[in-house]
Formats: structure tokens, sequence, C-alpha cells
């Protein structure tokens, strides 16, 4: 069994990557660590980067298409995940998933209409409908003893005839949750009742930790799978992001019919070769990888976690259920949201997510990618804790 080296420190600036070589233009210090933009500093998987550079070695890239390997690779791989049995027909490539959220939206929902979100969350699900000319509703999730819960009775009263679309992020991004299976179903009841059709963006699933179990939203009633879209990908799991390689489940034929069409209207749904290529190598030689990064992260969380008990407990950590991404709570340093900025990147060098980008409930908070080394992670905690020893 091959063992993977997670410990490798990578250059990738100059690379043209967002991680590192936008920091200048947007932050105007490329100094600084970067821990924000959702990809990992791993090496992309070598069974991957063989798929891709035997391909190339024919030297013709015409236009193509999805084989039936592809699409078989990504049932086998959602059964052997999941646990959900998928059908061919379900199936669309789709250009990623804040793009297929655009098309639901400009799909079902005309100007005027509304989208409910649960914030804090990923920061596209408001600004993708907002750009769309449609009005978002939050919904925002309760803290109830440390844990993040959806707030059913608030959902019910902010529901009217305008609500057409909700953007479920399971699991939860930043606060890392894999929603519990009668969440979902209690979530699904009330959608349904209201003709409201749900998005799961469920990029992060295949990165749910061995003591939680993911399920996907379609998959937990009738109803879900009635009234659901579903957006999957490699992209997180096996660091490929810029390949661009999410693909859309419609277990419902009538949202099918309708989604897949507005797809093909366009030619939405038209993959390229690297990325039918990539999800091919991924779903088929993928598992013992993602095992091996997975515990890699889940030393990470551990690594963390103790850091901030330890030395800075001030700061709260939300330790993921799935991903590598982690809910810092900071109010505790009892700073501004401009001051805890800051801290973090004019004092110790950092750059993270500015919590309230996620909506409110983020105020206080800021997001960690901890997708590194960690040797990295060390570098970077011991800068934060001089900063805030300094202050």
């Amino acid at each position: 069994m091959k063992q993977y080296n997670f410990d490798e420190v990578i250059e990738r600036r100059g690379t043209n990557c967002v991680k590192y070589d936008a920091i200048k233009e947007r932050y105007g210090n490329e100094n600084l660590t970067p821990l924000w933009v959702a990809d990992m500093d791993f090496r992309t998987p070598d069974f991957i980067v063989n798929a891709i550079k035997k391909r190339c070695e024919h030297e013709i890239f015409g236009y193509t298409f999805g084989s039936d390997s592809y699409y078989q690779s990504i049932i086998e791989w959602v059964d052997y995940k999941q646990k959900w049995k998928i059908k061919r027909e379900w199936l669309s490539y789709i250009p990623g998933i804040v793009k297929g959220i655009g098309f639901v939206i400009q799909c079902f929902t005309k100007p005027g209409d509304k989208v409910i979100i649960q914030p804090p969350v990923y920061h596209p699900f408001r600004i993708v409908p907002e750009s769309m000319k449609r009005e978002v509703v939050n919904n925002p999730l309760k803290l109830v003893d440390g844990i993040y819960e959806m707030d059913f009775d608030q959902l019910e009263s902010v529901i009217d005839e305008q609500c057409k679309v909700l953007i479920l992020c399971n699991p939860h991004n930043p606060g890392g949750i894999v929603w519990k299976k009668d969440t979902l179903i209690k979530l699904a009841e009330i959608c349904a009742k209201h003709n409201i059709l749900v998005v799961s963006d469920e990029i992060h699933a295949e990165m749910a930790y061995p003591q939680f179990t993911h399920h996907p939203f379609a998959t937990v009633s009738e109803a879900a799978a009635n009234c659901s879209i579903t957006f999957m990908a490699p992209s997180k799991t096996f660091n490929i992001a810029g390949i661009v390689t999410s693909y859309s489940i419609v277990p419902n034929e009538r949202i099918r019919k309708e989604f897949y069409e507005f797809l093909e209207a366009g030619e939405l749904g038209d993959g390229t070769i690297f990325a039918y290529t990539a999800t091919e190598a991924a779903y088929t030689y993928g598992a013992e990888w993602l095992q091996q990064m997975r515990m890699y992260i889940m030393e990470n969380v551990r690594f963390v976690d103790e850091f901030f008990k330890t030395k800075l407990p001030k700061i709260k950590v939300y330790p993921p259920q799935a991903s590598f991404l982690v809910w810092l709570d900071c109010r505790d340093l009892k700073l501004s949201q401009e001051e805890l900025v800051k801290l973090f990147q004019e004092k110790a060098g950092l750059l993270l997510n500015d919590g309230s980008m996620f909506g409110p409930g983020g105020e206080g908070y800021m997001r960690l990618n901890i997708g590194c080394p960690r040797s990295v992670l060390d570098t970077a905690l011991n800068a934060l804790k001089k900063a805030i020893d300094k202050k």
C-alpha cells in the first residue's frame, strides 16, 4: 500500500492560484500566510495526474462527451461512499457548484422571487441570488449548547409565496456540521409543504469523518427526493478545484426535465476532457488516498484544537465533522470585526476568511483552512499567539 506524504511543503506561488497569487492584489501584502481559500496545499494524487498525462499523450483535444465509464465511476463511488443508488439519467455534469446554483436560480425563479439561506454560510449562497436580483431571506442557524442547529420555527415564519428556493449546505460550511437525518427529514417536510426547491451543496460530503454519517439530502425521505437538486464533486476531496469536476443528481423527473433542458439549451452540461478524465480516475482509484488524507486532516484538527485550548483559550474551536475548514469563535478577545481581522492579518501575518462574510452570526469568527502540512499550521498558530500576547 502506497503511503502519501502530506507533510511535504510545495511552493505554489507563480502558478496563478488564487490562494497565493491573488493575495497581493486583494490584500496588498503578498507575504501573508494563506489559510483562506478552500483548496488544499497537498499534491494532487498521482493516479489523477497520471490519467491526465496519459490522455495528453494522444495530443488531440477535440470535442468530447462523458463516457459510460465516467458515469459509472460516479454511480459506483456515490454508492460506495454515500450508500445512495443513483441512476444514469439522474446525472449531469455542471461547470462548478456555484455556477450550478446560478443556473437553478435562473431556471426556477424570476427577479423578485425569494431564496432562503441558512447563515452563517458559504457567501456565494447570498451573492449569487442577490446579483441575479432575487431577494435573499435569512433562516439563521441557532447555537444550542455550542452546536449549530436549524431553526425550523423561524423558517416557517419567513416563508411566503415568493420563496421558491432554499440553498442547503450539507455538510455545512463554515460550521463543519454533518446534518443529522432527522434534521434533513424535517427540512424536507417544510420545503415540500411550501413547494420550495432545495438545492443541496454536498461538495464536502466525501470528507465526513468516520464517526459521522453524511446523509445526502435526497436520500432521507421521498419528500426530499422529490423537491431537490443535489450537487457533488471530487474537487475538494482530491484537490482538483481548478479542473472543474462538479455534477448534479436529480431524482425527480419533472425537476430533472426542466433543469436539464435548461442546461442543454446553452450546452452548460457539457464537460471538458480533463474534467471527465480526472473524475473517473479519482472515483476509480481514490479510496485509499482519501482515507490517508482524511486521517491527516483529522490530526490537524486535533493539533489545532489542542493548541487553542492550551495556549490561546480565548479562541474556541468548532471541530469540523467534515472538511478541512475550522470555524474559530474569537468573541472572547472582545475585538470589533475590523480589529479582529487586523489582528490576524497585520499583526500575525495570517490570511483567514473574515467570519462576517458568511452573514449574520459570523461576526466575531474567523474561518481557518487546515488543508496544509502541519508544520505550516504550527508556524501560523505560533505567530498568532505571539501577536495576541503583544496585544
